[in-house]
């Protein structure tokens, strides 16, 4: 079988010799290599003969094919291939959480850029032009493109056997008709976002003489990728191997299959290896994007801040397919109060099929949206009450011991009311409105479209509860397999795993477990594949507390085989024996041997699982719980902005945060995450959404859709703050997700608090503020 070739190696393959264990901050393996353009990504592979893939999607987002006709493109120079739904070797339909999305569109196609047909040829130009002439004839109706008209209105075309409903969940606490003495409401939408990675989805497929096919892809869960794609082939697992290539980012995006299967399905029937690069335009119809909702708010709080209830209705447009759409519903409805302890709560959650492009994971997942709604909230009511935004949120904020809407007590550290102190201590920037301003720092910077004229400051602050890991019953693990050797005259520990590296740091924070655990310098990390059992997705905040857990747990198995050899040749105690400085020593005689004559040329392997503590479903009519969520996460931001009330411009002039990570693992890398965390927030808020209109995306293109660069981010102090979960491996608390979703409130409440406009759209445009 040929193996793929690159032109530099990505950091799996290399031995890391950096010191630090847990609570340092050793450097990425693969960030020289990144930031010097040497880093091997998916989409840099190359194979021996290979031929180049390409898929036609439709142009429709709802119609009916009446006819195929490939024989135009087959007979094109150089085409190897043409492939229909009709040439799918096993079944026709995969899914993350509901098999409903076809393989290859067969009579229907739902959204705008569904799959149709593949095509193989010796060069990427070829099969484009090979694209063009394959003629498909559509009968075109009407799409389905309002989330909440497909909830209630029974007239529209069911878009799936079962109805245009995914997911219906309540929430009902105390009493849902409970009144108060000062009531705010409002209805807020938020746009669809994307996740903006770096590199467009790829990966290389090669044919295996077994029968079986190898693909070496940049994905967020191989396992659950190989029995997707399995099932589609008609293969056995075993025969469907996955090799994780390098991700250049992925925030939720890669968790839905995009290439896997049509490349495999060309490369075994051309029975030549084929590679799938999708340009920037077709990746945005080629993966998920973050669920649009439409969110119905009311607070009603007493005199003195204290909240009595919540009400509130959530559509979530899931767009054509289910993918994530249970779990965003899920999120939605059990964090829809945020991190406040209210005694009176209904919450109705509903996740609908739509003719718009799909919605599943991206960061933050199910809880962006009721965080920008229920912070806006808690601003209306401050304002109502005549009282300080951050002490109103202070007098409801959850602590340990308090419960959940769902029914669910946290048991660990919740210091929310913290949080918002630290932020609320921190000084303000300085706002000089006496001289002559540096365009540089108003709103429209270099553009020089202002000169200070029109331009107010506001202050916005946010706090939220992001959930942490899989919940409602999945048995959420992964698995390590840990091997110390000695390796020349020095000792070595290889560390194998599944889990997606996917620009987190997950490699180096499983180095650095490892150093810890086995005290060892010298730590090694194979590159995650199928031949090694389940670790999950790299989503959800998780990896570090599972794979984590992993890793920690496969350490301490090779650790305590190991005292038990030196136990046993020294006849001392295994319990009175540690690791330290590469010498195994112990309590009640000192130093008993080297590592390196311990293990001689006998090295020690053990695999391990980890699960977290079960979960349990939401009640479908109640969605009470005792445990929902394994953990939960808090994080808070203050955003100071300059708005140029007369062009609707805005400045980010200073963005915050505090946030509780449990412990830090690798502090700098904990620093890195909230920032890019905050970015993406910042982004959601005051410029980043996919327009669609009628079913149909209008801005495919990064020229269009805008995503904040270097000079949008504004300067940041990072409080970060460590309150250790008993129940998690080192107390550690998921980090990625938590900056993303309190960024955005934070931002729109300054400019909401600048202009005194209401604001109930997400992003924010220049329209929005100056009334076009």
């Amino acid at each position: 079988m040929p193996k793929p070739t690159s032109p530099a190696r990505s950091p799996q393959d290399l031995d890391a010799s950096i010191s630090g264990g847990i609570g340092d901050s050793p450097l990425r393996p693969d960030g020289t290599l990144k930031v010097r353009g040497e880093y091997a990504y998916s989409s840099d592979l190359w194979a021996e003969d290979m031929l180049w893939g390409a898929t036609l999607r439709s142009p429709h987002p709802y119609a009916r094919i009446t006819s195929i006709d490939i024989g135009p493109a087959l007979a094109h120079p150089g085409v190897t291939a043409v492939l229909t739904h009709a040439d799918v070797p096993g079944e026709n339909i995969y899914g993350l959480k509901v098999a409903d999305t076809p393989v290859l569109a067969e009579d229907v196609v739902r959204y705008q850029g569904e799959p149709i047909a593949l095509v193989a040829a010796d060069h990427p130009e070829t099969a484009r032009r090979a694209l063009q002439k394959i003629a498909v004839a559509y009968e075109v109706y009407e799409p389905v493109t309002d989330p909440e008209r497909a909830a209630h209105d029974d007239t529209l075309p069911k878009l799936h056997p079962g109805g245009n409903v995914v997911r219906y969940q309540p929430i009902v606490q105390g009493d849902p008709d409970a009144t108060a003495d000062v009531v705010v409401s409002d209805v807020y939408t938020m746009g669809m976002q994307d996740q903006a990675f770096l590199g467009p989805e790829s990966g290389l497929a090669i044919p295996d003489e077994d029968g079986g096919v190898d693909l070496y892809i940049a994905t967020q869960w191989l396992h659950v990728d190989q029995k997707q794609t399995a099932r589609a082939l008609g293969l056995p697992p075993e025969k469907v191997r996955f090799t994780m290539s390098g991700v250049g980012g992925a925030f939720g995006g890669r968790e839905d299959l995009s290439m896997q299967i049509h490349a495999c399905m060309l490369a075994l029937h051309t029975g030549k290896p084929v590679k799938m690069v999708y340009s920037r335009e077709e990746s945005f119809f080629g993966h998920v994007h973050r669920h649009p909702a439409k969110m119905y708010y009311e607070h009603g709080a007493t005199k003195d801040g204290k909240l009595v209830y919540v009400r509130a209705r959530m559509y979530f447009d899931g767009g054509a397919y289910a993918s994530k759409t249970p779990v965003v519903v899920s999120n939605g409805t059990s964090l829809g109060v945020g991190p406040y302890q209210v005694p009176n709560v209904k919450i109705e959650g509903w996740g609908l099929y739509t003719n718009n492009p799909p919605c599943g994971a991206m960061r933050g997942l199910g809880a962006v949206q009721p965080a920008y709604a229920y912070e806006s909230q808690m601003d209306k009511l401050a304002k109502a009450l005549g009282m300080d935004p951050v002490v109103v949120r202070q007098i409801n904020a959850v602590e340990e011991g308090s419960a959940m809407p769902t029914g669910q007590v946290l048991d660990y550290p919740a210091p929310v009311a913290e949080l918002l102190q630290r932020l609320a201590d921190l000084p303000l920037p300085p706002e000089d409105r006496t001289g002559p301003a540096d365009i540089r720092d108003l709103p429209g910077g270099i553009s020089n479209t202002t000169h200070g004229e029109g331009v107010v400051r506001g202050v916005g602050y946010s706090v939220i509860i992001k959930n942490i890991s899989y919940a409602e019953g999945a048995d959420d693990y992964s698995t390590a397999r840990v091997r110390l050797e000695v390796i020349g005259d020095e000792p070595v520990a290889l560390v194998h795993t599944a889990a997606a590296e996917v620009g987190q740091g997950l490699i180096t924070v499983q180095q650095q477990i490892a150093r810890s655990e086995l005290g060892v310098e010298r730590v090694t990390i194979q590159t995650a594949d199928t031949n090694v059992g389940d670790a999950g997705s790299s989503s959800a905040s998780r990896q570090t507390y599972i794979t984590g857990g992993a890793v920690k747990a496969a350490c301490e198995a090779v650790r305590e085989q190991l005292f038990a050899r030196v136990a046993r040749q020294f006849g001392e105690d295994p319990a009175e024996l540690s690791l330290s400085g590469g010498k195994i020593v112990s309590a009640a005689t000192g130093v008993l041997a080297d590592l390196v004559d311990a293990l001689g040329d006998e090295p020690i392997e053990e695999t391990r699982e980890y699960h977290h503590r079960p979960t349990y479903a939401m009640d479908p009519e109640t969605g009470q719980s005792p445990r929902v969520h394994v953990q939960h996460a808090f994080s808070a931001h203050r955003a100071v902005v300059d708005v140029d009330t007369e062009l609707g411009l805005v400045k980010v002039v200073q963005l915050d945060c505090a946030q509780d990570v449990g412990k830090a693992v690798n502090p700098d890398a904990v620093v890195g995450q909230i920032h890019g965390g905050s970015a993406q927030g910042l982004g959601l808020a005051v410029m980043e959404e996919i327009l669609v209109k009628d079913g149909r995306v209008l801005n495919p293109s990064f020229t269009d859709y805008l995503i904040p660069t270097i000079m949008d981010m504004p300067p940041m102090t990072v409080d970060v703050i460590e309150r250790a979960d008993p129940n998690a491996p080192y107390g550690v608390r998921g980090v990625g997700e938590p900056p993303t979703i309190s960024a955005t409130p934070a931002v729109v409440n300054a400019i909401r608090n600048a202009t005194g406009l209401n604001l109930t759209h997400t992003p924010v445009k220049p329209e929005h503020i100056v009334g076009v």
